[in-house]
């Protein structure tokens, strides 16, 4: 059945609200200087005001989309909604660091309601494969379009207004969303699915933030035992969790998703592609800022061109499922995605920035691809009632890859600098000094401010640190051929739904499914 105008006003009101959430996190990074001065914030707690979000947001996207698809998915998006711009109207005017923390973390439980759930709602209103791989693809571009605009956007706020004004974004979006949503989006829900196992939601939470924390600190601060402890702590729990959900009639997490060859193929190439762009965006950011000396808001610019073009990729995606075979265009894209990698090889200290962009810009629309076709796969390989429960793992693999991108890939990079570093004591610098020195590029560079001698050191780490960035871009260049053999195997069979009907054989099927039905609105 074809979606009308009213499923395609839903999908702008769910879309707009979700180019908000990402321009919202974008806006940060530009406010930070000036909230932390204002509200006297210190370094450990700027890092708590940056992380706590992302923290939330992982632990409870499982909870979250398994609650939608018991209590209803609208039901939860709306309240997600009215918590998201509550909180955004407190962290504005928050008046210490603890209370801006505080509601940072509300944002996050808030925000873990809304992707889910909103994705989720998609495969309900748009019952036709090839409208509904247009939806997620629009819905999609959107959240990237909040990432592209997020430093125009808040380098104008900031420029006429106070810190505050990045949290209220939102809001306005928010308040349209719970206006327009009861009459435009459906409810769904599953019947008979049974009570919320609380114990299961302690236990994600315990598996799941002491990781994503303990992967945060290593790719910050180096290793050190106590983020160790923390990820074999949290997978330890998560062991004890999985086999939890063995035995329980209504689990948190079904793990009978994971059966399905698409779902989980698809959940695997989302995690690593993410770790590879993860990794690279970390890098080339910093080569931005530090070896090219831009300010955080020209570097911010000079990444849109990517954020376009994995725009690009994604609208046309669908259009050209329907003239190639799945597994070759999403091989080929992540190929075109590797040519990307390969240019960013190329690039030394005194590269010119349109190469870096160049480089960027080819890998986001190779990834897209693939992307666009994934989504659509993920959601349509699994009965209609465990929608948001897949939705919410397609997300939390997003940002496991982006933890792991940063922390393994960061590490790289940080190897290969400091091996290819000099020997610093023919600049003069020995002790602690090398010891900084050895540890970053910003490190390098103020040791060369306080030590004349040590003035043409710049020059040598700039150089070993873009080693590093070429170190990681030959990382992703052999893994994204890797991910391509990986599509040509599994989805040689597959014929993605935006192309036309298609169902994946290896689907788990759900004793629930007959009894699903969408909710009366």
């Amino acid at each position: 059945m074809k979606a009308g105008r009213r499923e395609w006003t839903g999908l702008a009101v769910l879309s707009l609200t979700t180019l908000l959430m990402s321009l919202d996190v974008s806006v940060l990074y530009l406010a930070l200087p000036q909230l932390s001065r204002d509200l006297g914030a210190d370094a450990t707690q700027q890092l708590w005001i940056m992380d706590i979000y992302s923290f939330m947001l992982a632990g409870f996207l499982v909870t979250m989309g398994n609650l939608g698809d018991r209590i209803g998915r609208r039901r939860l998006l709306l309240i997600g909604a009215g918590a998201f711009g509550v909180a955004s109207v407190l962290a504005a005017y928050s008046t210490s660091p603890e209370m801006l923390i505080a509601m940072r973390a509300v944002l996050g439980v808030a925000g873990a309601t809304l992707m889910p759930s909103s994705m989720a709602l998609i495969r309900t209103m748009f019952k036709d494969p090839r409208q509904m791989g247009s939806a997620i693809g629009l819905w999609f571009s959107c959240f990237l379009g909040g990432m592209a605009v997020g430093p125009l956007v808040g380098g104008v706020l900031l420029e006429h207004f106070w810190w505050g004004s990045a949290f209220l974004l939102g809001v306005p979006f928010m308040v349209l969303l719970l206006a327009l949503g009861p009459a435009l989006l459906p409810e769904y829900r599953t019947p008979q699915s049974g009570p919320l196992d609380l114990v299961s939601v302690a236990m994600s939470l315990a598996a799941i933030l002491p990781v994503i924390y303990g992967i945060k600190s290593l790719a910050r601060d180096g290793f050190h035992l106590l983020p160790v402890v923390l990820i074999v702590a949290g997978a330890v729990v998560g062991i004890a969790f999985v086999q939890r959900q063995r035995e329980l009639d209504s689990p948190l997490l079904d793990l009978r998703l994971f059966a399905g060859k698409t779902f989980s193929s698809m959940l695997a190439m989302m995690l690593l592609t993410g770790i590879v762009m993860a990794g690279i965006s970390l890098m080339t950011s910093i080569y931005l800022q530090t070896v090219k000396g831009l300010s955080p808001l020209h570097a911010g610019l000079w990444l849109v061109p990517q954020n376009i073009a994995m725009i690009a990729g994604l609208m046309a995606g669908p259009a050209l499922a329907r003239r190639f075979r799945t597994s070759h265009l999403m091989a080929v894209g992540l190929l075109v995605a590797a040519g990307g990698c390969l240019m960013l090889t190329r690039l030394d200290a005194s590269s010119s920035v349109t190469l870096l962009v160049g480089g960027l810009s080819l890998s986001a629309v190779g990834i897209a691809l693939p992307m666009s076709l994934g989504n659509s796969l993920i959601m349509t390989s699994v009965p209609e009632e465990k929608a948001g429960s897949a939705a919410a793992l397609n997300e939390t693999g997003g940002e496991f890859g982006v933890a792991l991108g940063v922390a393994v890939l960061g590490a790289l990079g940080s190897a290969v600098y400091r091996a290819t570093l000099p020997d610093l004591r023919s600049h003069g610098i020995t002790g602690s000094a090398a010891d900084q020195a050895r540890e970053s590029l910003n490190g390098a560079m103020e040791v060369s401010a306080r030590i004349p001698a040590a003035a043409d050191l710049v020059n040598a780490a700039k150089e070993s640190f873009t080693t590093g960035l070429n170190a990681v871009a030959w990382a992703g260049v052999a893994a994204f051929i890797g991910i391509a053999v990986l599509a040509l195997v599994s989805y040689r069979n597959v014929v993605s739904p935006v192309a036309g009907d298609a169902t994946d054989p290896d689907a788990p099927e759900s004793p629930a499914a007959p009894d699903a039905e969408p909710a009366r609105a």
